[in-house]
């Protein structure tokens, strides 16, 4: 499970991935052009956690989906209180 903002911080995209680093690199290179991280220019991975399999990936992504975008805020604050991009060095 993981979370991708733009430089400016205005858009949050929550997903899942067995693959993190492809999934991630997915998105720097706008593969879907048409995709809502492609128009929204989400290109940097500022939270992610590791789960034990698949369905506790989804359920996890689904609650936080599910709660308003200041209970994301922090939870990013709380892994990476500057917003870096985390994979900037993958």
């Amino acid at each position: 499970m993981y979370i991708m903002t733009n430089d400016r911080r205005t858009v949050l995209y929550t997903g899942v991935t067995a693959d993190l680093l492809t999934r991630v690199q997915e998105h720097k290179t706008r593969r879907d052009t048409k995709s809502f991280t492609a128009r929204y220019n989400t290109v940097r991975l500022v939270y992610f956690e590791l789960t034990p399999n698949i369905a506790a990936a989804i359920a996890r992504e689904k609650q936080i989906k599910a709660g308003p975008r200041s209970r994301k805020l922090a939870l990013i604050e709380s892994m990476n209180p500057e917003w870096h991009d985390l994979s900037a060095d993958w």
